[in-house]
């Protein structure tokens, strides 16, 4: 069964459409990325799939739940928080043990918000992101300011996320197609059709 299925789904701002009839089934485990060059909506569209904006039309629908890793200016880490204090607040909120052993990836447990690095933004969201066991984790900006090595750090983190069966969805500028399993590429609004979209699963080139 499809954990998330988008129907004709589409989002406008400011009269323009950034996503028009977008039809998209994801599986358990999957992963999805949204790519498009700047302004093009890749956040908006993420947010979307995420059921965490209001769709212009069409439908969303998700198995389960969806959480939120790393997307700046909506899910960030609290500035003055630790790493710690941050994964303590988010236990608490769920109703567990503050205690409770969660893996860091490397993180420096007393590492403030403030300090970290894109790198360390993108786990810290992931690792609060899984918190929750949901059903599928969407993730903005997957190689801002990710080196080579980070990023292929971070990808080794979603896989093992996938293996589980949760479905992740994540934008970036570009993507290696061999990464995911279906790529969403929203096209250029100073030069394309808006909102058209253009789904690729793996295998097929554009």
């Amino acid at each position: 069964m499809s954990v998330l299925t988008a129907t004709g789904a589409g989002v406008r701002h400011h009269r323009r459409w950034l996503v028009h009839g977008l039809d998209l089934r994801v599986e358990p485990g999957e992963t999805v990325a949204v790519t498009g060059p700047p302004g093009s909506g890749r956040t908006s569209a993420l947010l979307a799939l995420a059921r965490r904006l209001r769709l212009s039309e069409g439908s969303v629908e998700i198995v389960g739940t969806a959480a939120l890793g790393h997307v700046p200016d909506v899910e960030e880490p609290e500035p003055v928080f630790t790493v710690t204090e941050h994964i303590r607040e988010r236990l608490a909120l769920l109703g567990r043990r503050r205690d409770e052993q969660v893996p860091l990836h490397g993180l420096d447990p007393e590492l403030r918000g403030r300090d970290l690095t894109p790198y360390q933004r993108q786990v810290l969201g992931l690792v609060l992101a899984t918190l929750n066991d949901p059903a599928v984790i969407a993730l903005d900006g997957v190689d801002a300011g990710l080196d080579a090595a980070e990023q292929a750090s971070l990808w080794a983190l979603l896989d093992a996320v996938t293996a589980e069966g949760v479905a992740v969805l994540v934008t970036a500028r570009e993507i290696d197609p061999s990464l995911v399993d279906t790529v969403v590429v929203l096209s250029d609004p100073r030069t394309g059709e808006p909102g058209r979209v253009t789904v690729m699963t793996a295998g097929e080139s554009e």
